[in-house]
């Protein structure tokens, strides 16, 4: 049973990680700026759902370029869809466009990562009611890694939902036999690492965007739904993630110590942690 949730997992991790780079270009923008509604090429993104869901692929731009030329010789042609061709005597000349292909972030990288992490969620959860609700989850946090990593920004139309979601499904999975967890120590968990995260934003505002306090929210309601000692180790975990990577970055000459580092992929690898912990340990 265990085998086959896992299989299922990976799979459904994959599926969705072949949609996210699409979302993440599109998402990655600068605050204040609206969502990228073209590929890199300038082409417009179309789609279902107003062209948020769909690979990270463009095909416009795409197209053969022939000409002719009298005398010999051979001539070049260019263009988008139909291209001309120059030269002295007789011969013909032929040109191609290209599209823009793919875009974003690598979707075949994105798409391995996703369906690892579903799957070894899957695995440390079980047949569990809460299982549902991390690999619902998992993909979020996916796109919201990649979002932060490239233009060090979490957006509210992830955290929240992601915060809210969290609550909610855990709150339907609670009163089922097989849960392993507590719904009202999510509740508290998420306000308790939220309540953290906004101390240390106060403390120092350079170093912390307000985002990582609306990420903690969720994060805090998965950790706590195992309880107050898998909270403070995921939540600890992420802090030492991001502590170890930004020393790695100085040490080898490439940041500052004051250099602004993105915080959430490591808030999210951090409770990644804490749940397969958590999840173990129910078992």
């Amino acid at each position: 049973m265990r085998v086959l949730i896992v299989v299922v997992a990976a799979l459904w991790g994959a599926g969705a990680g072949l949609l996210l780079p699409r979302a993440a270009h599109r998402f990655s923008v600068e605050p204040g700026e609206p969502w990228r509604a073209e590929c890199p090429g300038g082409h417009p993104i179309s789609g279902a759902f107003g062209g948020w869901v769909g690979t990270a692929r463009c095909a416009a731009g795409t197209g053969n370029g022939s000409g002719t030329g009298n005398g010999t010789g051979t001539g070049n042609g260019s263009g988008i869809g139909n291209g001309t061709g120059t030269g002295n005597g007789t011969g013909n000349g032929t040109g191609s466009g290209s599209g823009c292909g793919s875009y974003g972030p690598s979707v075949p990288v994105v798409a391995t990562v996703t369906a690892l992490v579903c799957a070894a969620l899957a695995a440390a959860t079980g047949p569990r009611p809460e299982a549902v609700v991390w690999l619902l989850a998992a993909p979020v946090g996916v796109l919201l890694a990649l979002v932060d990593h490239r233009v060090h920004r979490l957006p509210d139309v992830l955290t929240l939902p992601l915060a809210a979601g969290t609550a909610v499904l855990l709150g339907l999975a609670g009163p089922l036999p097989a849960a392993a967890g507590s719904w009202p120590t999510a509740l508290l968990g998420g306000l308790a690492l939220g309540a953290t995260y906004f101390v240390l934003f106060l403390v120092n505002p350079s170093g912390m965007g307000f985002g990582d306090v609306k990420l903690a929210l969720g994060l805090g309601a998965a950790l706590g739904w195992y309880g107050w000692p898998v909270l403070v180790a995921g939540g600890f975990a992420g802090l030492l993630y991001g502590a170890v990577y930004g020393t790695g970055l100085v040490l080898l000459r490439r940041a500052g110590r004051k250099s602004a580092i993105p915080l959430g992929p490591f808030m999210l690898g951090g409770a990644f942690t804490g749940l397969l912990l958590g999840a173990a340990a129910a078992a």
